[in-house]
């Protein structure tokens, strides 16, 4: 099998963000774990953070995360880009700066190592991007290719961002487009217009780190990014982790092209298991079937979700979708 052969997304069953495991099935495993509390651990899974924070008593806090998943692209070196910039985004959205990463390879024994040379090619790229060095890794052969990255960033300790903390009358952003598990899903589908995944495929290989960066000049209260239990899913995660509800406005929410998709019935499989174990968290009864399934669709390497004051939200570039209001009964309302 030559290179130019290679389908990438005909080779696996789920791709990107959406081949997390259900969030409820998650969370029953993660609730059944013993605690072992450590003075210096300042966030681990409890509140379902995107990353490990430790305080390394210097002033400075170690910030550790990994992230992999199945190809949502055909092209290799594309592939590697995405993977990349999804895994250290989680470092961005605890306001960090990556520094070090060890990649996880899982690859077919029947595809040529080319592809594997591709896929690592733009991890590399990406990386060196993002001020990042790719160390080292581990691979496995696997009848599904994977690929991902494990990430070691640093801030300082008292300005580390976490999901809880969002208050009432803060003002909801978010920096980047929704639609990409969607338009991917078209792509496997083999109907995706060439404009809708070009569209799809530059965001998810953008990094975080410039919108990371415009943030730092806020007060920001919480934050997370947007990855495969959706925008309401980590919106809800952020609510339940700071007591309060926050109210999305579907008509305010930035929509890539390839959304549109969803009125073909493109619909990623996470869209579902999403929707059950969010059921009684999230007030979704104001929007239509074709609406809840954007905002339940699993994102790959997604934007930002910010909670901040209000006169702060110009300073980043990205759409105000909503606000942070009291406890009304669910963590997310979208009206």
């Amino acid at each position: 099998m030559e290179e130019g052969d290679v389908r990438l997304t005909d080779l696996v069953r789920s791709s990107g963000c959406n081949a997390k495991l259900p969030p409820g099935d998650l969370d029953s495993v993660l609730r059944s774990l013993p605690s072992f509390p450590d003075p210096a651990i300042l966030a681990g899974y409890e509140t379902a953070d995107d990353a490990f924070v430790y305080d390394l008593g210097d002033g400075r806090a170690m910030l550790q995360t990994v992230d992999f998943f199945p190809p949502m692209v055909d092209d290799p070196q594309l592939f590697g880009e995405i993977a990349a910039a999804n895994a250290i985004s989680d470092i961005y959205a605890m306001g960090g700066e990556p520094s070090v990463a060890l990649s996880i390879v899982c690859f077919p024994s029947c595809l040529p190592l080319s592809v594997l040379h591709d896929i690592m090619l733009g991890a590399i790229g990406k990386a060196r991007e993002a001020g990042c060095t790719i160390a080292g890794g581990h691979t496995i052969s696997d009848r599904e290719p994977k690929f991902g990255l494990a990430v070691t960033g640093f801030a300082d300790s008292g300005h580390v961002w976490q999901n809880r903390g969002a208050r009432e009358g803060d003002a909801v952003v978010l920096t980047k487009k929704l639609g990409t598990g969607i338009t991917m899903t078209a792509l496997k589908g083999r109907e995706a217009d060439a404009g809708s995944v070009e569209e799809a495929v530059e965001s998810m290989r953008t990094l975080n780190r410039k919108a990371c960066s415009q943030a730092r000049r806020c007060r920001i209260h919480a934050a997370t990014d947007v990855t495969g239990f959706s925008l309401v899913g980590h919106a809800s995660e952020m609510a339940t982790a700071s007591g309060v509800t926050i109210e999305l406005s579907f008509g305010s929410l930035p929509l890539l092209e390839g959304a549109r998709y969803a009125e073909l019935g493109f619909i990623p499989e996470g869209r579902y298991t999403n929707e059950d174990f969010l059921g009684s968290k999230a007030d979704l009864s104001a929007l239509s079937q074709l609406e809840r399934d954007i905002v339940l669709s699993p994102e790959t390497s997604g934007g930002l979700l910010l909670s901040l004051p209000e006169e702060d939200a110009h300073l980043v570039d990205g759409w105000v979708i909503g606000h942070v209001s009291g406890y009304s009964g669910k963590a997310v309302a979208v009206r």
